[in-house]
């Protein structure tokens, strides 16, 4: 009933939409003059559901009939341009107002928040507090998330979460959600408990806040106590709440309740959901049950990016290479277009079955016909390959043309390459280059030392020996454990 009702408000407020759009459109075609209120209907309208181009045209007629003064109209723009349009021309906005509202420094507040400047959003939060406006919940709901951005977050959030407990606002449901979002992101765990259970009320937000805590932080049994607990309640599970233990349950491997919780999905009627899906087929093929995963895809009445990705990955990631790139390829011929995660994914199951061609052509193919720049991950991932083939050379190659500096564990991975092929040339540049960034690292040198040996320089492998003992530098001593009677012991 519950998922009915918010589907039938959801439809309605999209037809309240179209209605606005249709009445905007054809009072602009006849010459009549929209109302302001039929402007800021629509207008609101458009920034909920992301419509960019009617916004554009509302904009337009707010300055063609003069309403470009009027605060209400303006502090709908602010939180327009905020969500569709970009924060610049937001800001902009903003600034140009003669008067502002709790709605404008809110939405300009949200919009920094949400763009990842956390920094500014909190500039701005300040100044508002010395103007004559005071923040409302929702004001510091965006505040609170705008924190996890900053150099410093924790320090910045125990700021604002003093602010919020001197004004009375941590009673209110979005403010305590936030709270303990926020702290979750910090690893703050202790501390968000403390927060859901001093809780004046608690919703499904708020439970849904704390189970997504316990997940991201792999408190497992904390999660699962607290879905039982919701159950026990009558709190309705949502979709949130199935993807977030069927999350926690692919990265524990905790396969059992994985399928007990994919039973609710079925019962709830969640299978529609491309969150909870892409959930379930990630658990199954974590889990080790690639074909169950496959059952789930295949299933699926509508797919989107992240489902056929999500599919492709759990090919990859149990040796599949083969019908995960078959499936990659079936995704495009579909129409979907792969973003740099669905690449990732293709290279890495190129690099575990040593598919160097097919990770090459695929490589080109990003740059040249999907215009994208490959990333640091991506590059590292082709090197690996070329390297793992007895490419050193092109590997090296690679790695001085892209417009990244190489990072210890892509030149570490270069190097013991370098090792196996006993490219002694390539690999005194690689450890050169290892040593200058972890001047304290013993791996590096005895791996050099081992190549020198093995090439038969026995006086470069001394040697390399001989200087970590002046630089401070010791080889770490091996250790390792085992199980026994339930207790793990150390030697």
């Amino acid at each position: 009933m519950v998922k009915l009702g918010s589907g039938l408000i959801s439809l309605s407020c999209k037809t309240m939409l179209r209605m606005y759009g249709r009445v905007f459109l054809r009072n602009v075609h006849v010459g009549t003059e929209v109302s302001k209120y039929d402007l800021c209907a629509t207008l609101n309208s458009c920034a909920k559901f992301q419509n960019g181009q009617l916004g554009l045209q509302i904009h337009a007629k707010i300055i063609q009939y003069g309403y470009v003064d009027n605060l209400v109209l303006s502090s709908v723009l602010v939180d327009f341009y905020a969500k569709c349009c970009g924060i610049e021309d937001a800001r902009s906005i903003f600034d140009g107002m003669k008067l502002h509202d709790k709605v404008s420094w809110t939405s300009i507040i949200y919009g920094y928040s949400q763009c990842g400047y956390g920094v500014e959003a909190n500039f701005l939060f300040k100044k508002m507090l010395r103007s004559d406006i005071e923040p409302n919940c929702y004001t510091y709901v965006s505040v609170i998330a705008a924190c996890t951005e900053e150099t410093e977050p924790l320090e910045q959030g125990l700021l604002v979460h003093a602010h919020v407990i001197k004004l009375g606002f941590v009673a209110h449901i979005f403010v305590a959600s936030a709270l303990i979002s926020y702290y979750s992101k910090c690893g703050s765990v202790d501390q968000a408990a403390l927060i859901f259970h001093e809780a004046a009320s608690r919703d499904k937000i708020v439970y849904n806040s704390m189970m997504a805590c316990y997940c991201q932080n792999l408190y497992i049994e904390n999660a699962v106590r607290l879905f039982l607990l919701m159950r026990n309640w009558g709190i309705h599970s949502t979709d949130f709440t199935m993807s977030s233990i069927l999350h926690a349950s692919a990265r524990l491997s905790v396969f059992q309740l994985g399928k007990q919780v994919h039973g609710l999905v079925i019962k709830l009627g969640s299978l529609t959901n491309m969150f909870v899906l892409s959930s379930l087929i990630d658990m199954y093929s974590k889990n080790g049950s690639v074909n169950e995963a496959r059952y789930v895809f295949d299933q699926a009445i509508e797919r989107n990016n992240v489902i056929w990705t999500t599919m492709v990955l759990g090919y990859a990631q149990s040796g599949r290479a083969i019908e995960a790139l078959e499936l990659f390829d079936h995704m495009v011929s579909k129409g979907f277009l792969p973003d740099h995660t669905s690449f990732s994914v293709v290279f890495s199951a190129c690099n575990h079955a040593g598919f160097l061609d097919i990770a090459v052509e695929h490589f080109k193919k990003m740059i040249k016909d999907y215009d994208m720049s490959p990333t640091l991950d991506q590059y590292a991932c082709l090197i690996d390959l070329y390297a793992r083939q007895g490419h050193v050379i092109e590997a090296m190659q690679l790695m001085d043309e892209m417009p990244f500096d190489p990072n210890c564990v892509m030149l570490s991975s270069l190097l013991r390459c370098c090792k196996t092929y006993g490219a002694v040339d390539v690999g005194r540049e690689v450890a050169n280059r290892l040593f200058a960034l972890q001047p304290n690292s013993s791996a590096s040198r005895i791996t050099m030392a081992h190549i020198y040996a093995e090439n038969g320089s026995w006086d470069e492998a001394a040697n390399v020996r001989k200087l970590m003992k002046p630089k401070g530098v010791e080889k770490g001593a091996a250790w390792s454990w085992i199980e026994v009677d339930e207790q793990l012991r150390y030697s």
